[in-house]
């Protein structure tokens, strides 16, 4: 259901899922066709929350890291977003 969306970038499924609450919001949509549009909306969801998950795995910091001889270098670290 919905293959189509795991092709979308995060900010085409953002803008997609944006235009879908506006229709349902405006009430521009049947209540037919509002299921099928909240499925997919929810879809769309899932996939820019897992797209946000895996950018913020990505995502490392750089730190100095002092050395034994009492030098420092760079070393990077897993980007703690709390």
């Amino acid at each position: 259901m919905f293959e189509d969306i795991k092709n979308l970038s995060f900010e085409e499924a953002l803008q997609e899922l944006e235009t879908i609450i506006r229709k349902m919001e405006n009430g521009e949509v049947k209540l037919s066709d509002s299921v099928s549009l909240y499925e997919r909306g929810i879809a769309l969801k899932n996939h820019c929350e897992e797209v946000l998950k895996s950018a913020k795995l990505k995502i490392e910091k750089i730190q100095l890291k002092p050395m034994e001889n009492g030098d420092t270098e760079f070393e990077t670290v897993p980007f703690d977003v709390k």
